[in-house]
């Protein structure tokens, strides 16, 4: 049955976010008929088994710009509504933004 998975979408592309005791993964992948998704995928280690537990997300080209217009919102109202003094630019980081690239051909353009 893995061996089935794998050949149903290939990865095209690849981002991962390290934060704190979770990473976040963001691939673009694509199907046996050439069209592309997204899935956003959460992983952080169990402490009871040591296991990682893994939450993902689908997101369809259908609903890209429904999505970026919505976390968009969202994280314009935590910035301005409620943490309007925090200072989102000197949040730590570490060089926990780490790019895979194989080879991307996709563009998303907005309508």
């Amino acid at each position: 049955m893995d061996e089935f998975n794998k050949n149903e979408s290939q990865e095209i592309f690849s981002k991962k976010i390290r934060a704190g005791k979770r990473t976040y993964f963001f691939d673009v992948k694509s199907t046996r008929g050439k069209d592309y998704f997204i899935t956003i995928t959460e992983s952080k280690k169990s402490f009871e088994d040591g296991n990682f537990v893994k939450h993902k997300i689908f997101l369809y080209k259908e609903d890209f710009n429904k999505f970026l217009i919505a976390l968009n919102e969202t994280v314009s109202h935590i910035k301005t509504d409620l943490m309007p003094d925090y200072n989102f630019d000197e949040v730590k980081s570490e060089n926990n933004y780490d790019t895979n690239n194989t080879s991307s051909e996709v563009s998303f353009e907005k309508n």
